[in-house]
């Protein structure tokens, strides 16, 4: 049903197949799109995507609703919303 495609990265430019199998595994998961970047590619803009969001989230403290300890969230806490530590957070669910 499925044919290998040579595709090009509109990154670097570079060709890059698309196997059947990769075909197939996009289709099975609902997606309509081929890809656009080869894998090298990918592989550096989540990466890059990653560094930006997890390493150097601004954190700020605030004081657990339920317990009263001293945490740090990565929100601003707001005075009408109650702000819980990780371990009591992990317990109201």
């Amino acid at each position: 049903m499925y044919e290998d495609k040579t595709l090009i990265c509109k990154d670097c430019g570079a060709e890059f197949e698309f196997t059947a199998s990769e075909q197939e595994f996009y289709a099975s998961k609902g997606f309509t799109n081929e890809p656009q970047r080869c894998k090298a590619c990918r592989d550096a803009r989540k990466n890059a995507k990653g560094n930006s969001n997890g390493g150097n989230r601004e954190m700020f403290e605030a004081t657990c609703a339920s317990c009263g300890k001293t945490c740090r969230v990565p929100f601003k806490p707001r005075e009408d919303r109650p702000v819980y530590c990780s371990d009591c957070f992990a317990n109201r669910r």
